[in-house]
């Protein structure tokens, strides 16, 4: 016997709305959160725009005590703390420095980079001679597993406790590690999810490869252009996504809502052979990474009413459409309906995955398709796949049972996940 696993809370932070609330609104109104920044037009960078979710001082202050802020300095540590204890309160637990160690609840929480701002900020007092004057906090704020730790103390988590990193790929694959977690009864709940800072000094290399949009500075609204004829990059963006899952029986033991259930999934590797290089998908790969997880979910792929893409508004979107219909064998009006978060939110790198499946399990829960932005100008191979009216450009109302996420990321690397509207 294996246990079925549910989703029992949610957290996010986005570019265009930080809280379930606020993103779910953003979401259902297909609002952008996409900006111009100065500072990436001083250091002349081609891409001048990106989604940065805005916090004031006042709502840090509800997540970490003064003296936990002074010197602090890491975005993603920031936005994974936040996600992830609104997660964990929005499941129903309290947030008590004082608990109880809890042996059942482990925490797999991923990230790029981590602290680059700090790590910055460290390499100048380095270079000045100033090693003592580093601070306390900068290994916990620069080491990858930094966002984990951190959470896991705040949560007082005791079960298995770690970081992982597959590049855009992260919080898809941490959902499905922690899943499999479940389903083997070596826990009884996983918070799970992934996180990215933000600025010039994780988007710079992207910017050098030139494989973010230029050609929107003075239009930031209209860069992330996923599926469009003239989408020209991606948008970088940032934030962080958390997702508490748990076994059936520990979740109907205590009550808990549930907003939908974890069929399965499937991660695997195209080797970078076959036409997939570190920054290319092997596509065969891709297809099979889809149907197993679909085999694995004892999903047919009849029964696939709504996909979440990858789709980041570069080269690669109709091959990521062509890779989905030959997988599930379905096209035209029989294409599931599909869309892409990052037409609102941007790319927003090893976040990307987590804030993406709490966007779909907010669809499945609350039966609404998110609108499509900026894809009025459908790219004509997709358009020869997909019917049109599977690729919603406003919030469309709908019924659905199965929704599959997938992600895809630097290296080759490839997660899909199944999920399903929950019924007993």
């Amino acid at each position: 016997m294996t246990n079925r696993v549910v989703i029992t809370g949610l957290g996010v932070v986005a570019p265009n709305g930080v809280g379930l609330e606020a993103f779910t609104k953003a979401l259902k109104d297909g609002v952008s959160g996409i900006t111009f920044h100065q500072d990436l037009n001083d250091l002349n960078f081609s891409c001048q725009i990106g989604g940065i979710p805005q916090i004031s001082d006042e709502l840090k202050s509800k997540y970490f005590t003064n003296l936990q802020l002074r010197g602090f300095n890491s975005s993603g540590i920031l936005y994974g703390c936040m996600a992830g204890v609104d997660a964990w309160k929005d499941a129903g637990f309290d947030v008590n420095e004082k608990s109880e160690l809890d042996y059942d609840t482990g925490l797999i929480f991923g990230t790029g980079t981590s602290g680059v701002e700090k790590f910055r900020e460290a390499i100048y007092k380095l270079d000045e001679g100033n090693v003592r004057r580093l601070g306390s906090t900068v290994v916990l704020q620069t080491m990858a597993s930094g966002v984990s730790a951190y959470l896991s103390g705040m949560l007082g988590l005791g079960n298995q406790v770690t970081t992982n990193s597959s590049a855009c790929t992260t919080g898809t694959e941490a959902l499905l590690l922690g899943f499999d977690r479940i389903q083997n009864g070596k826990a009884k709940r996983m918070l799970v999810g992934s996180c990215s800072d933000h600025g010039p000094y994780v988007w710079g290399g992207f910017d050098a490869m030139r494989v973010m949009t230029y050609k929107h500075n003075a239009t930031p609204q209209e860069g992330s252009r996923p599926m469009s004829e003239t989408a020209s990059g991606f948008v970088p963006g940032s934030g962080a996504g958390a997702i508490v899952i748990e076994s059936l029986e520990s979740a109907l033991e205590r009550g808990a809502k549930i907003y939908a259930e974890v069929l399965g999934g499937e991660v695997n590797s195209g080797g970078q052979r076959n036409g997939g290089t570190l920054t290319a998908p092997n596509p065969e790969a891709v297809k099979r990474c889809i149907s197993v997880a679909l085999e694995n979910a004892n999903v047919k792929n009849t029964e696939v009413d709504v996909i979440n893409g990858h789709l980041t508004a570069t080269s690669k979107d109709a091959l990521e459409i062509q890779n989905w219909s030959e997988a599930l064998n379905r096209r035209g009006q029989d294409f599931p309906y599909i869309n892409s978060t990052k037409s609102l939110v941007g790319h927003c790198l090893a976040a990307a995955g987590a804030i993406e499946c709490v966007a779909s399990v907010i669809q499945l829960n609350e039966q609404f398709i998110a609108p499509n932005k900026n894809c009025e100008d459908l790219h004509p191979e997709i358009q020869k796949l997909v019917d049109r009216k599977r690729i919603p450009q406003k919030e469309y109302v709908y019924n659905f049972d199965v929704l599959a996420k997938a992600s895809f990321g630097f290296g080759d690397v490839n997660a899909c996940v199944l999920f399903k509207r929950f019924k007993e």
